[in-house]
């Protein structure tokens, strides 16, 4: 009827109808998928961006405090000992392990260091290699025995290195043999009463000829009061010559 032609309701836009649904119980309104999925998916790569940035500007972190201190070298001069280096250097070990970190350079005895030679302080103290293999084993290592020495010149002057290695006294077999030699021909009991020392009430003693004022200043703890001791007359004298000469071997004539 055309009366009812004005009151026919318009027509819905095509946005309008993207947003009416037509269901069994009648419209609902429904939400655009298109923007839906969109509106969602945005934050998600914003965060993922995020955490890839700062990852990696935290990791460099780990690696800055592993930074060791470099090892020092130290050249010898005239009067070194190993005890005194280690001493005035503070190694940590003392002169063993100053010994040890420069075997290779010293050789086999610890007591013969030369002017020049030039040693490393603190090379291996942060590599206890060698330590770690007892470790792996639970079997008791076996007490060392205790090194005999015979009664004889070449027993003593060995057993004076001995000594003279534990503090660190420079002087090696043959530079003791050479002046025990000149000084005594071996005789442990051999006095001089005759030069000016004698005259003086304090004649040379023993196998390398020590007064007894000299003997008492440069006596090495550990061995006989007694200057005739061979051992300990070897050991004062040459703690003497290595405070004078620098080592018992720079000695070739009285001293």
């Amino acid at each position: 009827m055309p009366a009812t032609g004005n009151h026919r309701r318009r027509k819905s836009s095509s946005l309008s109808r993207g947003f009416i649904a037509v269901t069994a119980g009648g419209a609902a309104l429904a939400l655009p998928v298109i923007g839906a999925t969109t509106a969602s998916a945005a934050p998600a790569q914003s965060v993922a961006t995020v955490t890839k940035t700062v990852a990696p500007a935290v990791a460099p972190a780990k690696g800055i405090s592993a930074v060791k201190a470099t090892p020092s070298v130290y050249s010898v001069i005239a009067g070194d000992t190993l005890y005194k280096i280690a001493t005035g250097h503070s190694v940590s070990g003392g002169w063993q392990q100053l010994y040890q970190d420069n075997r290779e350079v010293i050789g086999a005895n610890p007591a013969l260091i030369s002017p020049g030679m030039k040693l490393t302080l603190g090379a291996k103290a942060e590599t206890p290699a060698v330590e770690s293999k007892p470790a792996a084993s639970s079997a008791t290592p076996a007490a060392a025995k205790p090194t005999t020495y015979t009664n004889d010149l070449d027993g003593w002057i060995k057993e004076s290195l001995a000594v003279m290695a534990q503090h660190g006294i420079p002087g090696s077999y043959d530079g003791i043999h050479r002046n025990i030699m000149r000084e005594s021909s071996g005789n442990p009991k051999a006095i001089n009463n005759w030069d000016s020392n004698a005259a003086k009430g304090t004649p040379s003693k023993g196998l390398l000829q020590v007064i007894d004022p000299t003997f008492k200043a440069y006596h090495v703890s550990g061995t006989s009061m007694d200057p005739y001791d061979p051992v300990a007359n070897i050991t004062a004298a040459c703690n003497y010559a290595a405070a004078k000469y620098g080592s018992i071997d720079n000695v070739f004539g009285a001293y």
